[in-house]
């Protein structure tokens, strides 16, 4: 068994990885991160859940940008070809599934 303490994991960089576990091809990891990631569009489903921090989720539906604040414990469910961009209010730790290689 491993254990691992989220609030302990700081990256040197913006949406920096540990490494968790890959699980029937899915990769569990946990990032750190300060800034945006970009707007991007998975081609496989992910999981997304705020361990530490805030982090606000854009989304784009048909053109239409919304936000939904995210705190710690919440789970978002991003199926493939969903437009999103997760800007962080500050540093945040979010636990990423989905697919090995996903982009």
């Amino acid at each position: 068994m491993k254990f691992h303490r989220a609030q302990d994991f700081t990256g040197g960089q913006a949406w920096e990885a540990l490494d968790i576990a890959e699980i029937d091809g899915a990769t569990v990891r946990l990032h750190w991160t300060d800034k945006p990631y970009v707007w991007h569009v998975n081609d496989g489903a992910e999981v997304f859940v705020v361990v530490d921090g805030t982090v606000d989720m854009h989304t784009r539906i048909g053109g239409l940008e919304s936000v939904q604040r995210m705190t710690a414990g919440d789970i978002c469910y991003a199926e493939p070809g969903d437009e999103h961009l997760a800007a962080p209010d500050g540093p945040a730790r979010v636990l990423v599934i989905e697919r090995k290689g996903s982009v």
